[in-house]
């Protein structure tokens, strides 16, 4: 996993009621038991630990937060977005 997959990770961790070391990419986040109110908070500690905004809409944004690796790719897409609005500025 790459820096971004393990802090993503890690912050899932911090918020599942059981942990397991077991997460892959392809874990399913309803795998993970996470409940609605904790998926808040995970939402505001990744934006808060890569310094993005997450436009998120549950009956829009489904497929975005299925897995792991689905929320790592959103994350690294809005990096990348951040990082080139940043660069025209």
């Amino acid at each position: 996993m790459d820096d971004v997959a393990t802090k993503i990770t890690d912050i899932l961790k911090k918020h599942m009621k059981e942990p397991r070391d077991d997460i892959s990419p392809d874990t399913a986040l309803t795998d993970l038991k996470i409940e609605s109110l904790d998926l808040a908070m995970i939402v505001f500690d990744i934006e808060d630990g890569f310094g993005i905004e997450i436009p998120y809409n549950a009956n829009e944004d489904v497929e975005d937060f299925k897995t792991v690796g689905s929320v790592v790719e959103r994350v690294k897409s809005l990096i990348a977005a951040k990082g080139a609005s940043a660069a025209k500025a």
